[in-house]
């Protein structure tokens, strides 16, 4: 009873906030935009999704359209569902919409607020940006970590990002760092889901003690929380001390330090590398192996379902490149068709299926709705209704049949072209383009390992379904939910090409 009479006094604590917030808020100017009915009190705290956010939000774009009001508690939040309104909005008003809101599980309690996705715009956002610009501006600043890249391909997807943030090069056999930054970008993608957890839509909760009922979150929260910190203090302090012994390899890291001047600057660089390593590490639950990985993974599935697409891109290497050697970023140019296939690759699954929300400034009003300051903006890049895809990668008003994998859509010539639903800066940087939710230069160094992983698979293996007792096994094209969104679980069967191919998989056993 008394556990009961707690949970009831929050929740009318809280609505008692929101009923004052009300009777004292100004009269709108316009409507709210259009949205599910809210329920008296709590709003829409029933109807937002805490899974597969995406599949709701579609059924409600079909119903209301592009942008979509919801409101818990007096925190307003619209959804934006395409890449005009999402331009419109969040480009062509970014002085008013590029903040970022504090999100209590994510941020405050596990600790990500320090990092640059979810900083507040404000001068230790431009300081967080600078880092990246000195490091990573752009593709002659990234070029400087392709061999470094070719090299670690051959390994795993985490010695890349683990050597570029911090010039730090994984055991073999296994290796500590690889597996907790595992743990750590899956809780990043987990935790920072919008509408994954109570806490999220009602601040409050994040006061309720830890061993009051219903409140696991609390120690989740603490256990993923010193995973972080051990995480981004371990492999900042192991660089330090490699600088010092002179010993240091060339990485984000070493390049920022070598420049600072205070204690404060310093726990940016921290916080920038962890940053960088967040970003080129997605690794998800069931794969627990770094990052870029979720689209290596959708290449992986989408070469067994669409094997013609397989042999035409192995037709250009085979040309260009020939059977003697695995293709480099210096073939990057002369490979047209593999360039579209990586392209349709970020499009066909999105690793960021819903956006880290930003944050209005200021009143403003839209298109004839009312959009007051604070509420939230989140936009869907995937969505489907009526066993249909819509949205900014699968809108089909601008990719026909946008569930089919189709890599001609981004040849020279062909109608659809990417970037040009996205050409505004911040919606770059919040990975419309290729999917990953951090700044332009990080998206460059993701896409550039994301190719290199695709031109070498191709080169040397043979990907097809695997066959199970004479029966072939067709995989379920199934994205997860999170921030960071992964293939379900698939069998697949990779074999050498030809015996060159195996000769070459020899000469890079980790390839």
């Amino acid at each position: 009873m008394a556990t009961f009479m707690s949970w009831l006094d929050l929740c009318l604590a809280c609505a008692g906030v929101y009923l004052i917030k009300r009777i004292v808020s100004k009269k709108n100017l316009a409507p709210f935009p259009p949205g599910p009915k809210p329920l008296p009190l709590f709003g829409n705290l029933l109807d937002k999704p805490s899974v597969k956010q995406w599949l709701t939000f579609s059924d409600w774009a079909n119903k209301f359209g592009d942008m979509i009001h919801l409101e818990i508690f007096g925190q307003h939040t619209v959804i934006l569902n395409s890449a005009n309104a999402a331009v419109e909005m969040l480009e062509k008003k970014s002085s008013i919409y590029s903040d970022r809101p504090t999100l209590p599980m994510g941020g405050e309690l596990i600790g990500w607020k320090d990092a640059l996705v979810l900083l507040p715009y404000g001068d230790k956002f431009r300081e967080h940006r600078r880092n990246f610009h000195r490091v990573l501006g752009g593709r002659t600043a990234v070029s400087v970590y392709h061999p470094i890249e070719e090299m670690e391909t051959h390994k795993t997807a985490g010695a890349i990002i683990l050597r570029i943030s911090y010039g730090y090069c994984i055991r073999e056999g296994g290796d500590p760092f690889v597996d907790l930054a595992g743990k750590v970008i899956d809780d990043f993608a987990r935790y920072t889901a919008v509408g994954a957890f109570m806490v999220d839509s009602i601040p409050a909760l994040a006061y309720v003690p830890e061993w009051f009922p219903g409140a696991g979150f609390k120690r989740k929260a603490r256990e993923c929380h010193a995973d972080l910190l051990n995480m981004i203090n371990q492999l900042f302090e192991l660089a330090k001390k490699q600088m010092a012994a002179g010993i240091a390899c060339k990485s984000l890291t070493s390049d920022l330090l070598e420049r600072k001047a205070s204690t404060e600057e310093e726990h940016d660089i921290k916080w920038t590398a962890g940053m960088m390593l967040a970003g080129g590490a997605d690794t998800g639950k069931q794969t627990n192996v770094p990052q870029t990985v979720s689209s290596n993974y959708a290449f992986f599935l989408a070469m067994t379902l669409y094997p013609e697409v397989q042999r035409k891109a192995q037709a250009e290497i085979d040309a260009v490149i020939g059977s003697d050697r695995l293709p480099t970023f210096a073939d990057r140019e002369s490979l047209p068709y593999v360039e579209a296939l990586v392209k349709e690759v970020y499009r066909w699954h999105a690793v960021v299926p819903v956006v880290l929300p930003h944050r209005l400034t200021v009143d403003d009003i839209h298109n004839g709705y009312y959009i007051p300051r604070g509420t939230l903006m989140t936009i869907d890049t995937v969505m489907r209704y009526s066993h249909l895809y819509r949205g900014m990668l699968h809108d089909p008003s601008i990719y026909p049949n946008p569930m089919e994998f189709n890599p001609n859509r981004f040849l020279p010539g062909e109608a659809s072209v990417l970037v040009s639903i996205v050409p505004a800066r911040s919606l770059l940087l919040d990975g419309l383009v290729n999917g990953f939710n951090i700044y332009q230069q990080v998206c460059t160094f993701a896409d550039a390992s994301v190719w290199l992983t695709v031109a070498m698979s191709l080169a040397v293996f043979e990907i097809s379904k695997v066959v199970e007792n004479g029966v072939e096994i067709t995989p379920e094209v199934d994205p997860s939910s999170g921030t960071i969104s992964h293939p379900k679980l698939f069998k697949c069967s990779i074999k050498a090409r030809s015996a060159k191919a195996l000769e070459l998989i020899q000469q890079n056993p980790r390839h």
